[in-house]
């Protein structure tokens, strides 16, 4: 079942453009709905790019969430203190104070698997996202949220994630994405 922590991942002949080959870490699972990031689809953006009064001069990716609000930047860290941040998984965080957020960049710490940003998010209604799992477009990953926090990995994630599912789905992970390309 879906929940807070857990990770979705697509089925591999989900053809959608935002979703085909996509890892969902869940932020947000109730009778209201759901909320999800899309973990492993990145920008041809950085942080500098979006934010003017932010001067760092290492390259901050930024991913696409999803595709809702993606005006707004949502940010996923494995940092504990930082204030009204919501608890996703163990050890793993999102938003919250964003001061905090820069000034931890700005000191010259690492923020390489500890810091993750994407525009926009994944929103199902609450019967929606449960109808899509029945019908086979999403699986439920065994992905602990913290190893999902290293970006190096993200073009990889989603055979990674199949792949931790059982051998059945490794060779799910190798079917190509476009049948009639192969």
């Amino acid at each position: 079942m879906p929940a807070r922590g857990k990770v979705l991942i697509s089925e591999p002949f989900l053809q959608d453009r935002m979703f085909g080959r996509s890892v969902i870490l869940l932020v947000d699972h109730t009778q209201d709905g759901t909320m999800g990031i899309v973990l492993n689809k990145p920008l041809p953006l950085y942080l500098n790019d979006i934010l003017n009064e932010f001067q760092y001069t290492e390259e901050i990716p930024i991913y696409k969430g999803g595709p809702l609000s993606t005006d707004t930047l949502f940010y996923l860290h494995t940092i504990e203190e930082v204030p009204d941040a919501l608890p996703v998984g163990k050890g793993v965080y999102l938003n919250g104070d964003f001061d905090i957020i820069k000034q931890f960049i700005l000191e010259g710490n690492s923020f390489e698997g500890r810091i993750r940003f994407f525009l926009g998010y994944s929103g199902w209604e609450y019967e929606q996202l449960l109808q899509e799992i029945k019908e086979n477009n999403w699986l439920i990953g065994k992905e602990d949220a913290t190893s999902l926090m290293d970006e190096k990995n993200s073009a990889e994630l989603w055979k990674k994630a199949l792949g931790k599912l059982g051998s059945k789905y490794e060779t799910w992970s190798r079917f190509p994405q476009i049948p009639t390309m192969n």
